[in-house]
């Protein structure tokens, strides 16, 4: 019988080329049917909001049922009809509507293939990074190749790629073996008030909020900025894979041993500022040299500080709330804080354009004395 192995690698490869080939340039497609950045940033932002509900939702229910591979099969099969949904769409209703339908059908997506890719690294032997490596290496992958595309053919033509990777990576995930484990405990609900009551937690989850959130400008905004400074879709693929390369890198080779070296509270500081200086080049230069030199700052921004993040909840959380402080990590200082972030952003983006990112840099800002705070709370712990 053949290894789990390569089918997960197929799966994550098509999972990540999907959101490659469209993830960076779909805000600028939608932009360009006649979308406003204010109308842009409602769009993007419930669409982000959907995904908070729709992703724990599918988990329970393939928890509920033993059946985590058909639930993935379905999201990720209605996920490819509703990208298509975007080649028709004209207004900012039909807009509203696909992408909210998507991002409920996406979200699930990654979230149940960790799951069965864990259970079975763990059953097999195999490395579950992996086959992660494999999906980040695709993503980058996908991304200079859409650039390409969108050189040749314009905007519209990463609605077909990603509907074509999304029906691909359907059908690699109805080959994938299913996950048996037992069906969900009743969670004990005093759990999250033992979690607020514990400052460490506390203060990585507000740290993790402002940082993380502050990425949702220039997720949202930053193709169409350089784009309208007249950097090329080539150019602009590379700059954005040359962030997802360096998040690589630091979780695979450098940023276990930066944690060690600065502490995990020194490491959300150094995210921190790294964020400062990473938005404030963002806000005053579209010179490709400069954000050729901050793009990589993503590896200290968003990776380092999931990894030092990680650190704490393992080192600080009781092992019998572990589950329910990583729900809360990732709902409130992602996705929450993103939802808010990105929904603002439309607006701040539409007023002052690229001075937006000055608002993103300050959130980083008020993160810093927070790591303060929490490093003398995780002496006293």
């Amino acid at each position: 019988m053949m290894s789990a192995l390569p089918r997960f690698v197929v799966l994550y490869a098509a999972m990540y080329a999907a959101y490659g080939v469209a993830s960076p340039f779909l805000p600028a497609f939608v932009n360009s049917r006649g979308i406003a950045p204010e109308e842009l940033g409602l769009v993007l932002g419930t669409g982000t909001a959907v995904r908070l509900v729709s992703a724990p939702l599918a988990g329970r229910i393939g928890d509920l049922f033993e059946a985590l591979r058909t639930v993935l099969v379905l999201c990720i099969a209605l996920a490819t009809f509703t990208t298509l949904g975007f080649l028709p769409a004209r207004g900012f209703w039909w807009f509203l509507a696909i992408s909210a339908l998507q991002a409920a059908a996406l979200a699930p997506m990654t979230v149940l293939a960790d799951a069965l890719a864990l259970g079975a690294a763990k059953r097999e032997g195999f490395e579950y990074g992996w086959v992660r490596g494999t999906g980040s290496a695709a993503y980058i992958i996908g991304t200079l190749a859409a650039g390409q595309a969108v050189a040749a053919a314009g905007l519209g033509v990463i609605v077909g790629l990603q509907a074509a990777l999304l029906g691909f990576a359907a059908f690699a995930a109805a080959l994938v073996p299913d996950l048996p484990h037992p069906r969900a405990t009743r969670a004990e609900h005093e759990g999250v008030m033992t979690l607020v009551r514990l400052p460490v937690f506390r203060y990585l989850v507000l740290i993790a909020a402002l940082v993380l959130g502050s990425h949702a400008m220039h997720d949202a905004f930053a193709m169409i900025r350089w784009r309208a400074a007249g950097v090329g879709p080539t150019t602009a693929s590379v700059l954005w894979s040359e962030a997802v390369l360096a998040e690589v890198v630091v979780f695979f080779l450098i940023g276990p041993a930066l944690v060690r070296r600065l502490t995990p509270p020194g490491a959300l500081a150094l995210a921190a500022l790294a964020g400062v200086m990473r938005w404030t080049v963002m806000a005053t230069s579209t010179q490709v040299l400069a954000l050729a030199l901050v793009q990589p700052l993503h590896g200290i921004t968003f990776a380092l500080l999931h990894l030092a993040c990680m650190r704490l909840i393992a080192s600080a959380v009781p092992a019998a709330l572990a589950g329910t402080a990583q729900a809360i990590y990732g709902t409130v200082g992602i996705g929450g804080a993103t939802a808010l972030a990105t929904f603002a952003s439309g607006s701040l983006y539409g007023r002052l354009g690229a001075a937006g990112f000055w608002v993103m840099a300050a959130l980083c800002t008020l993160a810093l004395p927070l790591t303060w705070r929490l490093a003398r709370s995780s002496e006293r712990h």
